[in-house]
């Protein structure tokens, strides 16, 4: 298993190895999502299904790859010194059934379980809202123990880890702002509840 984990962190693509070396280290991490649930807080199942469902399609030994690195990943949710991790998350990921009802209901309950930890806050961005700071898309903001926080960027197989304190005090003046929007813990982690109650 030691033997799988280390080599799929090997073929990790070489764009993603600084921000998880530096996501490895964080106190405080911080995402912004609006096409899906990020990966740390996401099941073995729906990875799996978005691997598998990827244009051109991925060999199987990658998506097994792949799935074991961002599972091997997650212990970063409980090894002690918990770091504290918010994420915003569109309503409309929560109700897009990625994997077919079985694997979007475990999704579900994952989303429920991590947003009662006390390093954990989950909110939801409602999708009637008429103004939302976020429409310029998915980011991360981290800050590594003993170092400034960065910024990380990621759209189709391109990323941008910045460094720049201009760059990143936008971007965290923005997520304070996409926060403000969006519903509090409590109220997202009640409407996720009433999205699993339904048929």
């Amino acid at each position: 298993m030691e033997k799988a984990k280390a080599k799929a962190r090997v073929r990790h693509p070489a764009w993603f190895r600084d921000y998880a070396r530096l996501e490895r280290d964080a106190v405080e991490i911080n995402f912004y999502n609006n096409h899906d649930v990020p990966g740390l807080l996401q099941t073995q199942r729906r990875t799996r299904a978005l691997y598998e469902m990827r244009k051109p399609l991925l060999s199987e030994d990658i998506i097994e790859q792949r799935v074991a690195s961002r599972m091997d990943r997650q212990e970063i949710l409980t090894r002690w010194p918990l770091p504290m991790v918010t994420a915003v998350i569109e309503e409309v990921v929560l109700r897009r059934p990625i994997g077919g009802l079985d694997v979007h209901r475990e999704q579900l309950e994952r989303l429920i379980k991590l947003g009662r930890l006390r390093n954990v806050e989950l909110q939801v961005m409602p999708t009637d809202r008429v103004e939302h700071a976020g429409m310029g898309g998915a980011f991360v903001l981290l800050i590594p123990k003993g170092k400034t926080q960065v910024g990380y960027t990621e759209a189709q197989n391109s990323s941008r880890l910045i460094s720049d304190a201009e760059e990143v005090r936008i971007l965290a003046a923005r997520y304070g702002s996409i926060r403000a929007q969006a519903l509090t813990p409590s109220e997202s982690l009640d409407l996720m509840e009433d999205l699993l109650g339904e048929p």
